[in-house]
């Protein structure tokens, strides 16, 4: 379970502005593994947005006052369909948005989010990627970074070993196949005491 820690409830606001403008959502990173395996603290926040030019004007509006956003950076991460972040004036927490891309791995991540609630407030809930996609999206980020981000494995064992019951491993198998982090899965399978 998360820790009531203030970079939820930051990232619950663009969640609650981004639900305000029918834009689907998932809530990834440290976040979510955090959600699914073992908690950890964190100082920021990532989710994936299906965020359009016609939204743009409409969520600048909505986040003005609390948040701390560069419009020219949000319009280039739309038309390029990359990422922004925005920091949380009163906390300076940072949320990267990354905007949705439009490959098989980040259209299955988005229609497979899960609607959770958040801890210790079980009536507000948030859309989190499932914990497939978080395991599939840190092997990426871990490849990524050179295989040296301890933070990154250490979350994907995480996951492995606390929802080991509930995976769905030939969903896990298959994707990692198509994103080439089958040899990743398979040692993150071995480390957390899981047959491959």
């Amino acid at each position: 379970m998360i820790p009531p820690d203030d970079a939820l409830r930051v990232i619950l606001e663009v969640a609650r502005v981004l639900e305000g403008l029918r834009v689907p959502y998932a809530v990834g990173g440290s976040l979510a593994s955090s959600m699914y395996g073992i908690p950890r603290s964190t100082q920021d926040g990532d989710l994936v947005a299906d965020l359009r030019a016609e939204h743009v004007q409409a969520f600048l509006a909505a986040v003005a006052d609390i948040f701390y956003v560069s419009p020219e950076r949000v319009l280039q991460a739309v038309q390029r369909r990359s990422s922004f972040n925005l920091v949380h004036l009163k906390t300076m927490i940072k949320v990267d948005v990354f905007v949705l891309k439009t490959d098989p791995l980040s259209l299955q991540e988005i229609a497979r989010r899960q609607v959770l609630p958040v801890p210790e407030e079980p009536e507000t809930t948030l859309q989190f990627a499932s914990a497939e996609d978080t395991i599939l999206q840190k092997l990426l980020w871990y490849e990524k970074g050179h295989r040296v981000s301890d933070r990154q494995w250490n979350d994907v064992l995480g996951v492995l070993k606390v929802q080991r019951a509930d995976l769905d491993f030939d969903y896990l198998k298959e994707w990692a196949h198509q994103a080439g982090v089958d040899d990743l899965l398979k040692k993150a399978f071995e480390d957390a005491g899981i047959v491959f």
